[in-house]
């Protein structure tokens, strides 16, 4: 196998390589899906959001949302094959909803805190998220800039030892009930690439509004908010590391975002069929199961095999980024794959379960929801071609 410098999207060959401490932590996360969130989902369901702060309390206590966090701050300091494993196994949770609010928590809005803020920025807001005290939120989107980041307009301007921050963010996971947020704004004029920052801005300070909670399509269970920002005072020692270099820290912080999302999706796509064969091997019709049909059987071995398909890319590109390599490239593919094919395993699951699929309760149902934000959030479909294309070299002329 060639090395990535032999030409481009080549990487050397790693294999993965789980140990009977990864199998434990599978079985915790998956016993804790069963005992504490799958009882109450369909409730959380109805009303919109879980109480975040309960939740998270009880997986601090049990090490789960800061395994790969430094022991400094109070986590495992384990590599990120851990946070894949977890991500994976928070699939046997019967909603999309609430591992999203946990992945935000573990790897989305804390990742460059724990890598490059000050040992006082991440005394003050990562300790108490590691131990599951705090709900944090990663503020990136707005209305007018999604996936290109380099397009946002809140702007955080220097007011002697502070910053004032005037703007907004939209479509943040864990808005209302967040108690800090991870917010990319623009410190200074210039390249879009070099005048933005990552800044901790305590959800509670002045002129921070949580303006409305959005109600989507699926993700029921986990709270979307708009934030808006008006003359709000923080100080400078709150931002993350270097001034300017926001977009560049946002962006190595989507490779564990995206690889987070991608393993996750696995879990649940794991279910969905698993379901669907239990369901269609009891279903009489014609004097035979469902199952029984040559299209179900086959179409459900064509989707099984697309699953694990995707496994090995999620589980390559996480023994490579372990490893310390750049897999920007694989968790983009990781990613689109996902993406789409929870739409595919959703919508073919669910016709054969005829008329129980259509059902608003129904697993697979829920799965086609929420399955569907994979396409779109943390960077769209069209994205992560855009960065395949240019990483393998696709794209013939620059700009294009």
């Amino acid at each position: 196998v060639r090395s990535p410098s032999e030409s481009p999207g080549a990487y050397s060959e790693v294999l993965m390589l789980f140990t009977h401490e990864h199998a434990e932590l599978r079985r915790t996360v998956e016993r804790f899906c069963r005992e504490e969130l799958n009882p109450h989902v369909d409730a959380w369901e109805d009303a919109g959001a879980f109480p975040a702060h309960e939740v998270f309390h009880k997986l601090g206590q049990l090490g789960l949302l800061g395994l790969t966090k430094p022991e400094a701050v109070g986590g495992a300091a384990l590599d990120y094959s851990y946070a894949v494993v977890l991500a994976e196994a928070l699939g046997a949770c019967t909603c999309g909803g609430v591992p999203l609010a946990i992945g935000v928590q573990t790897d989305m809005a804390t990742p460059a805190l724990a890598r490059i803020g000050s040992p006082e920025l991440q005394r003050e807001f990562l300790v108490p998220a590691v131990a599951g005290e705090m709900v944090a939120c990663i503020g990136v989107s707005e209305p007018g800039a999604g996936s290109d980041v380099a397009a946002i307009r809140t702007t955080a301007r220097k007011d002697g030892v502070d910053y004032i921050i005037n703007g907004g963010k939209l479509w943040i996971t864990n808005g209302a009930q967040a108690d800090w947020m991870c917010c990319l704004a623009n410190t200074s004029e210039g390249s879009p690439h070099r005048n933005k920052s990552l800044i901790v801005v305590p959800m509670q300070t002045p002129g921070v509004t949580v303006a409305r909670k959005i109600r989507k399509l699926g993700m029921h269970s986990s709270d979307t908010a708009q934030i808006h920002f008006d003359d709000v005072r923080v100080p400078q020692r709150y931002r993350i590391g270097d001034e300017g270099m926001g977009f560049t820290y946002q962006m190595q912080q989507f490779q564990e975002e995206r690889l987070w999302g991608a393993a996750n999706a696995l879990g649940g796509l794991d279910h969905a069929i698993a379901d669907t064969i239990e369901y269609t091997r009891s279903r009489q019709i014609f004097g035979r199961s469902v199952l029984d049909n040559q299209v179900v059987h086959y179409t459900l071995a064509e989707l099984q095999t697309e699953v694990e398909a995707l496994r090995a890319l999620v589980y390559r590109a996480t023994e490579l980024f372990v490893a310390g390599q750049d897999v920007t490239q694989l968790a983009s593919m990781a990613k689109l794959k996902a993406g789409r094919l929870s739409r595919e395993v959703a919508d073919k699951c669910l016709q054969f379960w005829g008329g129980m699929g259509y059902t608003w309760e129904n697993r697979v149902s829920r799965l086609l929801r929420d399955g569907r934000l994979g396409s779109i959030g943390g960077g769209a479909d069209e994205v992560m071609l855009s960065i395949i294309c240019k990483l393998t070299g696709t794209l013939s002329r620059p700009g294009a």
